[in-house]
């Protein structure tokens, strides 16, 4: 392998790998997250409700099959279990563990435990003594109020004043309050968030399981998931998301690859024929392409399995920064992913190696020459029908995003931009003719010499551009789709709910959330005439996909009274006023299958199975989530009693309700709408990450692609100098062509873009008008443009400085 071509090999395989190897540390970090063991560190075992949804779903063809949601409420457990517990041999005793938020007139955040709970970290007394009366608490050192000072806490209501008793030592911020004051501040009588079993030696987990049957026993790390549940929740998501950036990194790599390695190969067909001239076999000519390529890309698979290891532990602190993953989530480091990736992009290499050489080998001795005299644009009758198939499959794919909705459409876009990019570097050859026609005329009105000798460069080397054709088009292709289809959505969501809000005024809260009596208090303000407290949660149904059931986890809202005059989801049958006791409305896409009046079965957030009455279908299912349900339903099956928001019509000065507790504050519509425009901006930061690491990984081979196809063409430009072409001809020249196929290139992954994300827009808004800023779209076409043209220049400015005098090499 020649040097250029073993260097672009090197460098492409070597970023492949270091991208495939990422998305394995993502998905060994998911497939063994735990949530640290802070505050059960003392405990043997902790008992709790089960965290997840497990229920069999209807299956086209295979019948019913098993599959599991997490749940992102705590699953409460009774007390009565704590009994049966105790009497297990080797437990000592059994903590009836309460956490609940609460808020000091500083605003700074804090859990609530009952006394007792102090234990499980442990928490030691630094100063003071435990609380004995109602009034009293014992505070986090942290907190800055020595023993005998007060404190004004906020639970549930308005701010209490509090004595403190003690302080305890270094450790989150906690507030313990005596047993019977921290069940009443928690709500939830005759149950517990956790039982924490204490045990002086071993204890046997299964005897446990068998005193709390139906329950979940926690021991050794997995006693961190019942501290901290976002981090079970988040883990199915990140395998999901490893596994899907995975399959598109391994799919980009393919594609990139294969076709640096296709074109490295077809430079080099005089050598082969040369070969093959001389009595080499073809399986002697296929076995040393393989060998060179396996002698590449042992050491840039090695090199880049190494460093995905860094890679991917920068895309989990980057993540964790932002809020994306939650702090629990830890990071796992071992050789696993780096060896994945190394055995996976060398097997990759090496197979397309392989496929590379089948037609130059096969051919006859005599037949060889010849064909590496000429480059034939032919393509095989195989490749046209795999293009056709492809191309075929991905406009039925776009039938099925235009006429289905939520998230089955938003499913079918990734097919869509597979199979028409496949299709692409299928039938590159004939698209870079097609494009040449076209832009070779419009260069040549530029430039009538230059702009006929860049067609007919551009035309006679078809397969050539159809190699540089594929990576422009999937880097502009993938790179759109990505950003502008995070964008639409977010945009659609955030137009929704402005669209639906009729509120007046929104009060909020910088701290865990609103309390109860927060709503109550606004409605007695003269002047006020509907007030919605609003609460947030996560449910889990099952919801119809390419006509199969599936389980998923859909955002949804607990809302109050007056939820018709202080919000407009735009329901397209039943009526809003109608939700309250067992009654549920969905969203257009979440209703499919069901009628006004159905039963519908569903999973509140902490797992308590209900079927509820189908009252009201709702078109704006973005702003407003895809379930609505009875505020109090919502509240009596959450975590707290705290409300997200409340909702306010009326003119009134809410001022003084807001000043009367901690942390809240009233915001207009427009400053509201603001805070979700934010939020949702965080919520596209994994987006903008996939699109940086594969957009850039495939400009890359491109780069490389591009310099080595110019560097290939050096007795070209020595023939053109020789019939007379001067060096500025011969790079006006290329400039020009670089037009062409680049531009071929530019306008086929923007048709690929603009399709997908009509199809999308069309899905989610129901319009086919896609959210495209168009200062980013030009900066995509421009960088990646911009990146293959000095690609071509570049290389070639090197090589006629070098050759001053033409001549062939």
């Amino acid at each position: 392998m020649k040097k250029g071509a073993f260097t672009g090999v090197f460098v492409a395989l070597a970023f492949a790998s270091m991208l495939v190897g990422a998305c394995g540390v993502l998905l060994e970090s998911a497939w063994r997250a735990h949530a640290p063991v802070e505050r059960f560190g003392a405990a043997a075992a902790v008992v709790t409700g089960p965290q997840s949804v497990e229920t069999r779903v209807e299956q086209l063809g295979d019948g019913p099959a098993k599959q599991t949601r997490p749940l992102t409420e705590r699953a409460r457990v009774p007390l009565s279990t704590a009994d049966r517990l105790r009497a297990v041999p080797g437990v000592e005793d059994v903590i009836a563990d309460v956490s609940f938020p609460v808020l000091a007139d500083s605003g700074r955040s804090m859990t609530g435990h009952g006394w007792a709970s102090a234990v499980l970290r442990p928490y030691e007394l630094s100063a003071g003594r435990p609380p004995r009366e109602a009034d009293e608490v014992v505070l986090s050192r942290s907190a800055g109020v020595a023993p005998g000072g007060v404190v004004r806490l906020q639970v549930n209501g308005t701010p209490q004043p509090y004595r403190v008793a003690g302080l305890v030592s270094a450790g989150p911020d906690a507030a313990f309050f005596t047993p019977e004051t921290a069940a009443a501040l928690y709500g939830r009588p005759g149950q517990a968030d956790v039982l924490a079993v204490l045990a002086d030696g071993g204890v046997d987990a299964d005897a446990l399981r068998q005193a709390a049957p139906g329950l979940t026993v926690a021991t050794g790390p997995a006693r961190g998931d019942a501290e901290d549940l976002s981090v079970a929740s988040a883990r199915r998501d990140v395998l999901e998301l490893g596994a899907s950036l995975g399959g598109g990194a391994l799919m980009t790599a393919l594609l990139v690859v294969g076709g640096l390695i296709v074109l490295s190969v077809r430079e080099r067909a005089r050598e082969f024929a040369l070969l093959r001239a001389v009595g080499a076999t073809p399986w002697q000519v296929r076995l040393q392409l393989m060998r060179e390529t396996r002698n590449a890309g042992v050491p840039a698979a090695l090199l880049g399995g190494l460093g995905s290891l860094a890679l991917g532990a920068w895309m989990h602190t980057a993540m964790v920064d932002r809020g994306v993953l939650p702090a629990g989530f830890g990071l796992s480091i071992s050789p696993l992913p780096a060896l994945a990736a190394f055995a996976v992009t060398l097997l990759v290499a090496i197979l397309t190696a392989l496929v590379a050489s089948l037609r130059l080998s096969r051919i006859r001795p005599v037949e060889a020459l010849g064909e590496s005299a000429v480059e034939s644009a032919v393509l095989p009758r195989w490749r046209v029908a795999s293009g056709a198939v492809f191309l075929a499959l991905g406009l039925s794919t776009l039938g099925a995003s235009v006429t289905t909705s939520g998230a089955t459409a938003v499913a079918s876009v990734g097919g869509l931009v597979l199979s028409l990019i496949i299709a692409t570097a299928l039938l590159g050859p004939a698209a870079a003719l097609l494009g040449n026609r076209v832009l070779g005329r419009a260069v040549r009105l530029v430039s009538p010499v230059a702009g006929r000798m860049a067609q007919h460069a551009s035309s006679s080397a078809a397969l050539r551009a159809g190699s540089v054709i594929t990576p422009v088009a999937l880097a502009i292709a993938f790179a759109g789709t990505q950003l502008f289809a995070q964008s639409t959505i977010a945009h659609a969501t955030t137009v929704q709910a402005a669209d639906g809000n009729r509120a007046d005024q929104i009060l909020v809260s910088s701290g865990p959330g609103l309390p109860r009596e927060a709503a109550e208090a606004v409605r007695r303000v003269p002047g006020v005439t509907a007030v919605t407290p609003v609460k947030r949660t996560t449910v889990v149904m099952t919801v119809r996909e390419m006509g199969e059931g599936a389980l998923r986890s859909l955002n949804a809202q607990g809302v109050g009274a007056d939820a018709a005059a202080t919000m407009d989801p735009k329901p397209s049958a039943g009526r809003l006023d109608d939700l309250r006791g067992d009654t549920v409305a969905l969203s257009r896409d979440a209703a499919d299958g069901f009628r006004i009046g159905s039963a519908v079965p569903l999973w509140l957030g902490d797992g308590t199975r209900v079927e509820l009455r189908l009252v009201a279908v709702y078109e704006r299912g973005l702003g407003f989530g895809d379930v609505l349900l009875p505020h109090d339903l919502v509240a009596a099956h959450s975590a707290t009693n705290l409300d997200d928001h409340v909702l306010v019509r009326g003119d009134a000065d809410l001022r003084p309700v807001a000043a009367a507790y901690s942390g809240v504050r009233v915001l207009d519509r427009a400053a509201f709408g603001a805070d979700l425009s934010r939020e949702l901006r965080l919520q596209g930061f994994v987006s903008l990450l996939v699109v940086a690491m594969i957009a850039g990984f495939i400009v890359i081979g491109l780069v490389t692609t591009l310099a080595l196809a110019t560097a290939a063409r050096r007795r070209e430009f020595a023939l053109l100098r020789l019939v007379g072409a001067t060096r500025r001809q011969v790079l006006r020249m290329l400039r020009l062509e670089a037009v062409i196929v680049l531009g071929t290139g530019a306008v086929i992954g923007s048709l690929i873009a603009a399709v997908t994300l009509t199809a999308l827009a069309t899905a989610v808004t129901g319009l086919p008008l896609p959210q495209a800023d168009p200062a980013s779209a030009a900066l995509l076409l421009l960088g990646v443009a911009g990146s293959g043209a000095a690609a071509i220049v570049i290389p070639a400015r090197t090589m006629l400085r070098r050759h001053t005098s033409p001549q062939i090499p």
